[in-house]
């Protein structure tokens, strides 16, 4: 009889791991973005919060972690248990430029994450602030040729995707602008709009709103074509510098060693959530593109770009002094 009551216990106190084993999520979720409020991750991570909780049934909560053009927060992912329960923005800055230019970085993006799904792709934009004495890339060109040194252009942080994109960008038509990182897009973008640094290389969905009311003027935008939203405006490809012309991705991972209960629960809630026409809208108003991908593309694509970014630093002899 003890030793059925001893065997009972045993299972009594083994079914709540069990559950817990079963039944993710069974408590409130992460969803960490490497950057301050404001820029394009932070609207795309809220945006698909929500609706993501909703699928999964229980509340998906946005931090945000800035620092190190995202690999203070991108480090904190990597870092955490792999129970699902902490998961990252993962942005082209954090998991391809970054890592490519800076070998101080405490992670591997190939190894110590976990791909779960890419929710978007969106386009980049060269802007201006309305004082700049250029309203279109031919004029903008111009000015910055005639005048090398004296302006700067502001981006969300050091070895992020705006910083060597731009850079590339500097090296393949002979300009010269100096480089002021933020610790994010969201402080870039207030600095610009406030007339303190001239020129931004943003994230589309962070940046139209106001582009639209006038706010900034839009010179080039790195997209497959001209935008529906900037008819007017030209690709990179355009005007003579296609290697600058690359979108960026904003996806979900998290820490290496997440289960497949986990990482296919969080893929197809994320699918679910987009399902949601509001949502798609949401997104696709900001400029960006409603990707959806499997987790092994994901990676792939993840790879895809860290490897080219690795030959823009090599080729370009770009480094963070």
């Amino acid at each position: 009889m003890k030793r059925r009551a001893s065997l009972l216990w045993s299972l009594c106190l083994l079914a709540p791991m069990c559950v817990s084993a079963q039944t993710y999520p069974h408590k409130i979720i992460r969803l960490q973005v490497p950057f301050a409020p404001g820029g394009t991750t932070d609207i795309v991570a809220r945006t698909i919060a929500d609706p993501l909780g909703k699928a999964l049934g229980q509340s998906v909560v946005v931090e945000n972690k800035s620092g190190g053009g995202g690999t203070v927060g991108a480090t904190e992912t990597a870092r955490a248990p792999a129970d699902g329960y902490m998961l990252g923005m993962a942005t082209v800055s954090t998991t391809a430029a970054n890592p490519a230019i800076n070998t101080k970085i405490a992670y591997n993006p190939l190894t110590d994450f976990t791909p779960i799904i890419n929710v978007a792709a969106t386009p980049n934009v060269i802007a201006v602030h309305p004082s700049f004495p250029a309203r279109d890339y031919k004029s903008f060109l111009a000015e910055l040729k005639k005048n090398p040194g004296k302006y700067s252009y502001a981006t969300s942080g050091t070895g992020g995707i705006a910083h060597l994109q731009t850079e590339l960008w500097k090296n393949l038509t002979g300009t010269f602008i100096t480089h002021i990182p933020y610790r994010g897009g969201g402080p870039a973008l207030n600095d610009v709009l406030a007339g303190q640094v001239p020129i931004i290389f943003d994230n589309l969905p962070s940046a139209l709103s106001f582009i639209k009311t006038g706010r900034l003027v839009p010179i080039v935008v790195a997209a497959p074509a001209r935008l529906p939203q900037l008819p007017d405006v030209p690709t990179f490809k355009e005007v003579g510098a296609e290697p600058v012309n690359r979108m960026a991705y904003y996806g979900i991972l998290g820490p290496k060693g997440l289960s497949k209960e986990v990482i296919d629960k969080v893929n197809s809630g994320v699918k679910k959530a987009l399902e949601d026409p509001a949502v798609r809208k949401r997104i696709e108003d900001t400029g960006s593109l409603v990707v959806a991908n499997t987790p092994s593309q994901f990676a792939e694509q993840i790879k895809a770009e860290y490897e080219i970014y690795k030959q823009v630093v090599v080729q370009q002899k770009l480094t963070l002094d």
